[in-house]
């Protein structure tokens, strides 16, 4: 698979809520290309993850 073809992936699985597995998508076309724009949609995802907070839907 290309790096453009793991990004879209990383989309789809981020718009249903899967946020591991499109990590690991954007992780893989990173890999493939470092000047993907999944870097972008990577720290997203991960400002995204940091600032959820369980706690607060769960008195």
């Amino acid at each position: 698979m290309t790096a453009e073809e793991y990004y879209k992936l990383g989309n789809e699985s981020r718009r249903q809520g899967r946020y591991g597995e499109a990590m690991s998508y954007y992780m893989e076309a990173i890999e493939l290309d470092p000047d993907s724009p999944a870097v972008t949609a990577r720290q997203m995802l991960e400002d995204i993850m940091n600032y959820y907070c369980k706690d607060m839907y769960n008195p």
